[in-house]
């Protein structure tokens, strides 16, 4: 080295990266994302089986038309009328995916008039608001829930 020559420093090496703060909130940020993104899948996941019930209970209802249509009785021993007494609900597909979260019955309390009851059963449960549909012959949507032993009526379970 020269004397007129200032002496040379070893270059300082800057370290980048990212500090443990910075990914902690990197980590919060993703963490509140999900949760609110899992929440929001839930709910569209019970929308949509509410959805698929209520087509079900449609394609139910279209089957019970054609019983009704097909099959006569004989009523006061001498006439014959169309009743739904005796129709039994097929086991179609829609029935067979929503097993787990829905079961679908029928009632009859007249010989012309039906009620099929789709009742939340499972994860479907979640739906409180929603929990049974109905629909009868006449298209009469409807739904309920139970809240401390009593059955309220809602309105907002049908499109």
């Amino acid at each position: 080295m020269s004397p007129f020559q200032p002496a040379r420093r070893a270059p300082a090496y800057r370290i980048s990266g990212l500090t443990l703060i910075e990914i902690m909130v990197v980590v919060a940020i993703i963490g509140i994302l999900a949760s609110i993104a899992l929440s929001m899948y839930q709910d569209n996941l019970l929308k949509s089986r509410r959805r698929t019930a209520q087509s079900c209970l449609a394609e139910q209802a279209q089957f019970m038309e054609r019983y009704y249509t097909t099959n006569t009785t004989v009523t006061n021993g001498d006439s014959n009328s169309l009743s739904y007494t005796g129709a039994t609900l097929p086991t179609s597909a829609c029935v067979t995916d929503l097993a787990s979260h829905y079961s679908i019955s029928v009632s009859i309390p007249t010989p012309q008039t039906y009620t099929l009851t789709a009742t939340a059963s499972g994860s479907q449960t979640g739906d409180t608001e929603c929990t049974n549909l109905t629909l009868d012959q006449s298209a009469t949507r409807g739904s309920f829930y139970y809240l401390a032993n009593a059955k309220t009526t809602s309105s907002g379970c049908w499109p």
